[in-house]
């Protein structure tokens, strides 16, 4: 009856090596979350970059664009100064005005 005793398992002894087993195998998943989360937390970070990247990129377009158009509008103004900003039509026109006023 004591080899027989001896030999089967308390219950408590059963319950110790579930709880054992249990708590492994939390402890491994634990182990998966953090190493997840740090995962993460670099995607994140990578992400973070990328974002920054792309809105100093935008800045720069948007600075490159205003400063085009303040060149554009200097231009076009030197052009109608100059007489530069006639249309084709306009060009005949005068042409033809110059050439009655030469007949006189």
């Amino acid at each position: 009856m004591e080899e027989y005793l001896q030999e089967v398992p308390s219950e408590i002894e059963i319950i110790k090596q579930d709880f054992e087993k249990r708590n492994s195998k939390l402890g491994k998943k634990i182990e998966q979350l953090e190493e997840e989360k740090m995962h993460l937390r670099l995607d994140i970070d990578v992400q973070r970059l990328e974002i920054e990247k792309l809105k100093k990129g935008k800045n720069k377009a948007e600075e490159d664009l205003n400063s085009l158009k303040i060149d554009y509008k200097k231009l076009h103004l030197s052009m109608r100064t100059a007489g530069l900003g006639k249309t084709l039509e306009q060009w005949h026109q005068e042409i033809r005005e110059e050439k009655i006023k030469a007949n006189r």
